[in-house]
């Protein structure tokens, strides 16, 4: 059984990681903002433990989490703002995805960390995206950030390795989750998941777990998941105003 904080639990992909971690005998520490979601989380995986947090709240984390040990963290909280041309960005979406996706990943990451290197041993998990290997227009942003974050992970696995602590980047194509609720209409959301070629959270899930049952001496460096099938094209109004 290993201690597992995973983040961005309340919903989607976290959310399926932390059920399917808690059912195979790990104790689950899940994170997220939204109470509610976190007691309906309670009621699905009973005996899971959960705490609402902001991520962005260093402080706050910091006293919250102080003098626990995981032996996995599972950086997986992240935000998406609307997708549009990089220069009609608002100043606040650039500063918000950064902020979500990079700078709370660098400072959890931070204080988890020593625990690991203390015990001899962790595993750091961070979901990324395709769209940090292979970005494309309209998320521009988005896909700085999850770039940064795959780079951050090869640096740090060539940090931790000699303290065999594995460093895992799992880079999922679409997967179909709320992740795009609030900048998408219902409309454009339909028409990005239509014909069912999308990726489903739990597919990601049985992923991760695949690859924490691996023996300590493996280390699977970054995981591609993509769909199948072709996904349709993201077809937007981007026009610039």
């Amino acid at each position: 059984m290993k201690r597992i904080l995973v983040t961005g639990a309340t919903s989607g992909i976290g959310r399926a990681m932390a059920v399917t971690l808690h059912r195979a005998g790990h104790r689950v520490l899940a994170i997220g903002r939204n109470r509610a979601a976190l007691s309906a989380l309670t009621v699905e995986a009973e005996g899971i433990e959960t705490l609402a947090l902001d991520l962005v709240e260093a402080e706050e984390v910091a006293a919250a989490l102080s003098g626990r040990a995981f032996d996995v963290l599972v950086n997986n909280a992240g935000t998406i703002p609307r997708p549009r041309p990089f220069d009609a960005m608002e100043r606040a979406e650039i500063d918000r995805t950064v902020l979500v996706n990079l700078q709370s990943v660098l400072w959890l990451t931070r204080l988890v960390v020593p625990g690991m290197r203390a015990q001899g041993s962790g595993h750091v998990i961070f979901t990324g995206s395709s769209a940090g290997h292979a970005p494309g227009a309209n998320f521009a942003v988005y896909a700085a950030t999850k770039a940064a974050v795959a780079a951050f992970a090869a640096a740090l696995r060539a940090e931790l390795s000699a303290d065999g602590i594995r460093v895992t980047e799992i880079a999922p194509g679409r997967v179909e989750t709320a992740l795009y609720a609030d900048v998408l209409d219902e409309a454009e959301r339909q028409a990005m998941y239509r014909g069912s070629a999308s990726l489903q959270p739990e597919d990601v899930a049985e992923a991760l777990l695949a690859v924490l049952n691996l023996p300590a001496r493996a280390d699977v460096t970054r995981l591609d998941i993509m769909p199948t099938r072709p996904v349709p094209a993201i077809k937007l109004d981007t026009r610039v105003s």
